[in-house]
């Protein structure tokens, strides 16, 4: 088994990562080892030793015009692989640990305010089946602020009702639960009872534990979750992009507004790091800042 197979095995198995992370990991090394070996820079990937290699991979990204998130993520995975070859005792030097990436300029992530939100939930014809599934998957984006992958993994026994709460299982393994209010527990029951069957009735499937269904009656998927928010998106009249992370921000941003403590916030969104969690407070002071100013008498123009 060649290094990076290693690496494959080690990404699923230690630090069971999503299939679309793993291949990102392996891309990143791919396209390095092109690099010097095209470059004559190195032999192989275990013939990486000296500093001054990893500082020529950074300018080469340079001169295609990768953006410096990218460039950053691309040194991320190397450094990654190396520590994995370095566990192995495979190599006994990381030249990526200290190498300097690109400055990353902060953003924000965009907000969809409270109205714009309930105007995709009036727009939903929750009379028909896949109407109603898309209403309640609306919902737990916005009220649980999930992952894209961790509602598509959502299955029967993570569902605990009467509990009022559903076990996710977030990113590296970690397990979290996140309560669920009232509504939304009145629609999942109805969900699970009425439109999940409807819906695996059109498949050949009907013994999958995978609590939301497309129109073909199997499984939905990430990509099946975007297309149904720009579907969302289309009928109510809008006419801004929105993804399933947007409402996950959302929801963030919503609880942080009304006084929820922020560790209370990171425990919700399932971040290791509070670091990850802090962005959202800027977020906040940002949206608080242009309430103020839009509604404090001496800010309002004459």
């Amino acid at each position: 088994m060649d290094v990076k197979s290693q690496f494959k095995t080690y990404l699923m198995v230690e630090k069971n990562y999503s299939d679309h992370t793993i291949k990102s990991y392996l891309k990143d090394i791919l396209d390095f080892e092109t690099f010097i070996k095209k470059e004559g820079l190195a032999e192989d990937l275990l013939d990486v030793r000296r500093e001054r290699l990893g500082r020529h991979y950074l300018a080469f990204l340079d001169t295609k015009n990768y953006a410096k998130k990218s460039m950053a993520r691309k040194v991320s995975s190397l450094r990654t692989f190396y520590e994995f070859l370095i566990k192995e005792k495979l190599i006994d030097t990381n030249i990526f640990l200290t190498l300097e990436t690109p400055k990353i300029p902060k953003k924000l992530p965009k907000i969809i305010h409270d109205e714009e939100i309930e105007l995709l939930f009036k727009s939903i014809d929750r009379t028909k089946p896949l109407g109603f599934r898309n209403y309640v998957l609306l919902d737990l984006l916005f009220s649980a602020g999930l992952r894209a992958s961790e509602i598509t993994e959502i299955t029967i026994k993570d569902i605990q009702l009467d509990q009022e709460h559903i076990l996710i299982h977030g990113k590296g393994s970690k397990d979290r639960y996140v309560p669920l209010h009232q509504k939304l527990i009145e629609d999942l029951k109805y969900y699970l009872t009425y439109i999940r069957p409807i819906l695996l009735a059109k498949g050949n499937m009907t013994q999958t534990l995978h609590v939301f269904i497309n129109y073909k009656g199997t499984p939905l998927t990430v990509r099946g979750l975007q297309l149904i928010l720009k579907e969302i998106i289309k009928k109510s009249g809008e006419t801004y992009k929105i993804h399933p992370h947007m409402l996950r921000h959302a929801f963030a941003t919503t609880l942080l507004n009304h006084g929820a403590d922020l560790r209370v916030v990171q425990e919700l969104l399932g971040h290791e790091h509070l670091k990850s969690t802090q962005i959202y407070t800027h977020v906040s002071s940002e949206t608080l800042k242009e309430k103020y100013k839009t509604t404090h008498p001496r800010m309002v123009k004459k």
